[in-house]
């Protein structure tokens, strides 16, 4: 597939700034794939349009990891803990890269080895505080930094939050039947897709888990919403693999059979980004440009504090 199809050109004044004052008061896209037809609905509608299907939702938490620091020459440099590896030792972004040295020390943070792409391995000593990750088209402070976690979020561990969650308040989610699995976001959802061809483009990979008993009622579900692309990942690797727990470097692209999800809530994604891939895989590549068509044309909201998309 030739990554061209992943362009698309937003306006900025389309890409939200700051959440809704109210998680659910979000605009919601509904595309229905037997029919072709799309439909302009809100949020707090989600249960007037399911049937029955058992809602997955991904209950990582988002880790306060960016750190500002500063190089013995006075230098800012920012540091995004992404994953620990171990105790102290920790993968990472850090910024401007092509300036920072291996060995180099940071404050609390040691260089240890540049994995490339503005990756490395870091050395951390002692406990650090930051702020949380907002994405970078987000230009604004956010004042509740509770905004960027979901209301259902448990297991710290995640760079970004599952977006797509983020719409849902505790009073919403109790009128749907759900269950919990985890994946914590890496730094793919950092990576743009920059090959020519969409089949060259390598993730790096996420640790997840799912409990059996959630699996059990997974597998015998008539019908699953997935609640994000993260949660995609997560049923679709169980799904072939039958392994719980472990990491998913699973790239859905379209081509590929879905196993386990028969309907996907997501928000609305970067250009040139896997999760874009992703909603093709689900709902079609021509189909996902005209829907992306239709909610610039009507001025939905994009990205992580955007409105939702329900594909059925």
């Amino acid at each position: 597939m030739d990554t061209a199809l992943l362009d698309y050109e937003l306006p900025e004044e389309l890409i939200a700034q700051r959440p809704r004052a109210r998680r659910d008061d979000s605009r919601l896209l509904v595309y229905r794939r037997s029919t072709g037809e799309i439909e302009h609905r809100v949020f707090t509608e989600l249960p007037d349009l399911l049937s029955g299907e058992l809602v997955v939702v991904n209950d990582t938490r988002v880790l306060p990891a960016r750190i500002e620091l500063r190089r013995t020459t006075g230098g800012r440099v920012e540091v995004l803990l992404v994953e620990e590896l171990e105790d102290g030792l920790w993968e990472g972004l850090a910024r401007p890269t092509r300036r920072l040295r291996v060995g180099e020390r940071l404050g609390p943070v040691e260089l240890m080895q540049s994995l490339g792409d503005g990756r490395w391995l870091l050395r951390l000593d002692g406990r650090f505080e930051g702020e949380m990750p907002l994405p970078p088209y987000i230009h604004e402070r956010l004042s509740d930094p509770e905004r960027y976690q979901t209301v259902y979020a448990h297991e710290p561990g995640a760079a970004a939050a599952p977006t797509a969650g983020l719409h849902f308040t505790r009073d919403l989610l109790s009128q749907f039947d759900h269950v919990a699995i985890t994946l914590h976001v890496g730094l793919d959802t950092f990576r743009p897709v920059a090959v020519d061809r969409l089949e060259e483009h390598v993730l790096h990979g996420e640790r997840y888990r799912v409990a059996p008993q959630a699996w059990e009622r997974i597998a015998g579900a008539k019908r699953v919403l997935a609640v994000g692309t993260t949660t995609v990942r997560t049923l679709e690797t169980v799904a072939r693999t039958g392994e719980l727990c472990g990491r998913t470097d699973l790239f859905i692209t379209p081509g590929l059979e879905f196993q386990r999800v028969d309907a996907l809530l997501t928000n609305f994604h970067l250009p040139r980004s896997s999760l874009l891939a992703l909603v093709m895989a689900f709902a079609g590549v021509e189909e996902t440009r005209e829907i992306y068509s239709a909610a610039i044309a009507e001025r939905y909201q994009f990205y992580s504090f955007g409105d939702a998309m329900l594909i059925l």
